[in-house]
């Protein structure tokens, strides 16, 4: 039997989504930061084929508020920069796994020499077992999905009092491709 689905207050979400829209730059800026830290630093730099980052569409965002009050999680514009990690999103696309540690020691020397905040503890989401024993091996923990492409996540904040947040997604070029033309498909 499905489960029931909550009422939604769509006058709090769209408050929500507004109070992002209000401060959209600094999401902006957060993401454009960390890129030019990522590409600066030259341990990094020579592992990273190439980059991108991306701010949440509001009409996305929307969505993914009423899917969430539908489930009883009700986010509102006070708790949403603690409680959305993904308005601002930076992607790292680098062409070998073997390349991982490497990239993975370099993202987070950049965050302690920023003096950056790593809100949780990275994950690597996979969806092959090879994969998921290659990460716990390099000290990464996974969880399995069924997407058919694995991308490692870390979410990085950039300071307690703005909760300004920025999910970054480390992906072979492959897994890039596959996660593009599945996501499209949707």
């Amino acid at each position: 039997m499905p489960r029931q689905k909550k009422p939604i207050d769509l006058k709090q979400i769209n408050e929500a989504v507004q109070h992002f829209v209000d401060h959209r730059g600094l999401f902006d800026d957060f993401a454009r930061a960390l890129l030019r830290y990522f590409h600066d630093d030259p341990q990094l730099a020579k592992c990273i084929h190439f980059s991108k980052y991306r701010l949440k569409d509001p009409d996305h965002l929307k969505k993914k508020l009423v899917r969430k009050a539908q489930d009883g999680r009700l986010i509102n514009k006070g708790n949403l920069f603690e409680k959305i990690t993904d308005l601002a999103g930076v992607r790292l696309i680098h062409l070998h796994t073997s390349q991982v540690p490497e990239i993975h020691a370099a993202i987070l020397a950049i965050i302690k020499n920023q003096k950056l905040n790593l809100v949780k503890d990275p994950v690597a989401n996979c969806w092959d077992i090879e994969y998921e024993t290659m990460f716990q091996e390099f000290g990464i923990a996974t969880r399995s999905r069924d997407s058919m492409y694995t991308t490692l996540h870390y979410v990085i904040r950039m300071n307690e009092r703005t909760k300004v947040s920025c999910e970054l997604q480390v992906r072979t070029l492959m897994d890039e491709v596959w996660g593009e033309v599945s996501h499209r498909g949707k």
